[in-house]
Order: structure tokens, then sequence, then C-alpha cells
């Protein structure tokens, strides 16, 4: 499951109608397991998706994706943080060419893992970093537990990232997008017996295309002008009967909140 837990993101850049984010795992990740970046997906405009964010090493490396979710907090997932310094990561936020240098590179000041968090795999896949500084920028609110229609199956989900663009394949330059339908828990269930329910969501299409991929982890799942996900992990990218997997944001709603509030 090397890019299991990070697959959601390579679907977007090798089709249009895939999703893919993260281009490279994070440095922490289980390679074994975690692998997301978007793939079938199409170009985004960050004047649309002000939002979404990509993290990066103090050298300006790309790693994983987020959302910024009030002037200085962001929403990633926590597999991208666990085990890095706040001094080593930056925030790069209003930069949709990852080769330009538009926007800004806001350096962090905190890393909030959840306390419970293991592995991908096993759930409480979410981490909030506080930057050091405030961005004027429009932020994405957090999917609550009254949300409960947005995880519906059927429900069309826009995911984001610049991760690569196919399993094993190059990350993308430019910030990319894609539509995937929620599953239910049951399918969800059937591609992974790993899955759960309450602290996590999947989705993508049966046969496969339009996925995340490796680089895209901690990148925003949205639907309903909400947060509804953080890409996680997955088997493979945009594989036939393997939906990505992202992070259940409502049921960590609380304590997102009380740190988002910190």
């Amino acid at each position: 499951m090397a890019k299991t837990l990070h697959r959601l993101i390579t679907a977007l850049a090798a089709a249009v109608a895939a999703v893919g984010l993260l281009t490279v795992a994070p440095a922490s990740a289980d390679t074994d397991e975690v692998s997301p970046f978007i793939v079938g997906g199409t170009r985004a405009s960050i004047s649309q998706y002000p939002w979404a964010v990509y993290l990066a090493t103090s050298s300006g490396g790309q790693f994983c994706g987020g959302t910024l979710v009030a002037p200085n907090k962001v929403v990633t997932a926590a597999h991208c943080t666990s085990g890095r310094s706040a001094s080593s990561t930056r925030v790069v936020w209003g930069r949709e060419d990852k080769q330009s240098t538009a926007g800004v590179v806001a350096g962090v000041t905190r890393i909030w893992n959840h306390p419970s968090y293991r592995s991908a795999t096993s759930g409480y896949d979410v981490s909030v970093l506080t930057l050091d500084r405030s961005l004027s920028s429009a932020y994405l609110p957090l999917a609550t537990p009254a949300d409960s229609a947005l995880y519906a199956a059927g429900t069309n989900a826009t995911i984001l990232g610049w991760g690569t663009t196919s399993s094993g394949g190059s990350a993308s330059r430019y910030l990319l997008k894609a539509t995937v339908p929620v599953n239910s828990d049951t399918a969800c269930r059937r591609a992974y017996s790993q899955y759960s329910s309450t602290a996590m969501v999947c989705a993508g299409y049966p046969q496969g295309g339009t996925d995340t991929c490796q680089g895209d982890s901690g990148g925003p799942m949205v639907a309903g002008g909400k947060l509804i996900g953080a890409t996680s992990w997955g088997r493979g990218c945009a594989s036939a009967g393997y939906p990505g997997v992202y992070a259940r944001i409502a049921s960590y709603h609380s304590v997102l909140s009380q740190q988002i509030g910190s």
C-alpha cells in the first residue's frame, strides 16, 4: 500500500476526470502505505480556491497540501507533519504555479498533531499548523457533526493538490482539481479492512481514473462550501475498486476548533 495513504491526490494530473494532489509522500510517512496526488484532474485557479495551500521544506520542496481555516491556521494530515519540526516547515499561500514567486511563504511556529495519531490507516490523521503571520485571505470552514448530508454516498466532492498525476509519477507544477463522489461506508469497508466510518470518509469512481496521489496528502476535500476531508491514504492512485481515503473532518470538529481558536 505504498501509495495507499497518499494516493488520493495522484489522479488529478493523469486525467481530466481524476483527482491527485501531492507529488511526494511526506518525509515522515510510511511510503509503503502513503502516496497521494491528483490523477485525472484539471488546472485550478488559486483565486477560486484561495484557501488551498501547500507545505514545503525550508529549502522550498513541496511535500503535502493543506487548507487555510483561519488567518493563521492550516489543517493538514498528521502523517505529513508527525516527526517534523515547526522550524523546518513552511506553508505556501497564493501560489498556483510552484515555479513562480507569487503569494506568501509563511513560517510555522507550532505543529499540533492529534494525540491519538499513530498511522494514517489507524485514523486521527489530522494536524493543525500555526503560522508566523495572519494571511489576508478567505478561509474554509470546517464540516461539523451536523453536516452528515455532506458525507452521504453520491455527494460530489472537490479535491485539490499539487501532487503527482500518476502513481510514482512526477508532481504537478500547477494546482489541480478533480471531482469525486463520496462512497458509502459499506463500499469503503469492502475496499479496505482498516476503514473506520467514524475516522474516515472515502471517495472515488468504481472504475477508478480520478484520485489523489503522492504529494496531495493533507490537502482539501470540499463539499457544500466546507472542508469535509483531508487527503489521507489509499491503495495506489485512481485504481478501480480502491477509492481514496480522507480524514473525516466532522469527527474532529471539536478538537480542531480548539486548536484553531488557540
